[in-house]
């Protein structure tokens, strides 16, 4: 049996070949990256693999039994790169194909959906065997803020009091790790987020207790702190995109209480006040 991982050298990719590592011979695990000099300290059978050359795709593939599709980053393309490593996988022989896509992606309005929906659709209509991983919000998008935060005086957002049950990366690429190593997964779609729902307010009173330094949030409209994030660097659509994120987490986009997650890698979800911990200790 060989396992496929997409995106390997990313920042989830990285997590899943480790966790892949702890469950199965790491001769049966197949690094899939655009880049694969960036990949020798991954120890594992190495592949070139590019989103944008579908021409090449299908040799990448070959003897690829389970396939992790990590979601690209190259937002507004997705679909289109999905459908062609989706349509790659097919006339390679992958018998499998576990899918990175988003929380209530039939439902949700964040911006991000819609490409994960096309993507799922891809999935079902392909023939091939599939898991669907709706991965809620990586906590670190919001402790990655935590230095500025701490520098301006304030945590600035426009998600209202909104819920985000999110989880650490290391959850999700656990997940992804355990499925794969199991096919009893396969047909399943899990919606994982993570066991503690916060708000911003939260968040912002948890830094303010680790740091010792009052750090409050502040709600902003969703325009002006989209015109704040491009003030301090961030490309306009970019900026636009995470504002418009957090209006949709004000609407109970980023929620869930399910606990599938923590069900699946058998543990509770880390926890927000060990990745505000962990990031502060980074720092």
């Amino acid at each position: 049996m060989k396992i496929g991982v997409t995106g390997a050298t990313g920042m989830l990719g990285r997590i899943v070949i480790e966790k892949l590592k702890e469950r199965i011979p790491q001769e049966e695990i197949i690094a899939l990256v655009r880049s694969p000099q960036k990949a020798s300290d991954l120890q594992v059978e190495v592949r070139r693999f590019d989103y944008n050359q579908p021409e090449s795709q299908t040799a990448s593939l070959l003897s690829i039994d389970r396939l992790l599709l990590i979601s690209g980053n190259e937002i507004g393309q997705r679909a289109q790169q999905h459908a062609n490593v989706i349509n790659a996988a097919k006339q390679a022989g992958v018998k499998w194909i576990v899918y990175t896509s988003l929380l209530h992606a039939d439902s949700s309005t964040l911006s991000l959906a819609e490409e994960h929906r096309k993507t799922e659709a891809f999935l079902k209509a392909s023939g091939i065997q599939y898991t669907l991983l709706r991965n809620g919000w990586y906590t670190e998008n919001y402790t990655g803020s935590i230095k500025g935060a701490i520098a301006s005086g304030a945590f600035l957002g426009s998600a209202g009091n909104g819920k985000i049950a999110s989880a650490s990366r290391a959850d999700f690429a656990e997940a992804a790790a355990i499925v794969l190593a199991n096919e009893k997964h396969q047909g399943n779609t899990y919606e994982l987020a993570g066991d503690q729902a916060y708000t911003l307010t939260e968040l912002a009173a948890e830094i303010s207790h680790q740091t010792g330094r009052p750090i409050p949030y502040k709600d902003l409209p969703e325009e002006e702190y989209a015109n704040i994030l491009k003030s301090i660097g961030l490309p306009e659509g970019l900026a636009s995109a995470i504002a418009g994120w957090d209006v949709s987490a004000s609407k109970g986009d980023l929620f869930d209480n399910r606990g599938q997650l923590s069900k699946l890698i058998g543990r509770p979800t880390t926890s927000l006040a060990q990745s505000v911990a962990n990031t502060i200790a980074e720092e």
